[in-house]
């Protein structure tokens, strides 16, 4: 059986930009993934936070459809 882990021991999350400068309640993306894009909550302490996992194809559907 094929491992369904991600190794983010050493991944560059971005904060939404539309986050305010204070710290707001946003999330962070991890780029550089080519089919799945990591997401997690930006108010949990960062060791401490879940990470879901989206279809890079899902994710992209899901962001254009904000975009409207």
């Amino acid at each position: 059986m094929a491992s369904t882990e991600m190794d983010l021991s050493t991944a560059r999350w971005r904060k939404s930009s539309y986050s305010n400068g204070t710290g707001g309640e946003c999330v962070e993306v991890s780029d550089g993934h080519p089919t799945l894009v990591p997401v997690r909550d930006s108010k949990t302490a960062q060791a401490e936070s879940p990470v879901l996992l989206f279809r890079a194809q899902a994710w992209a559907a899901f962001v254009a459809e904000l975009k409207h």
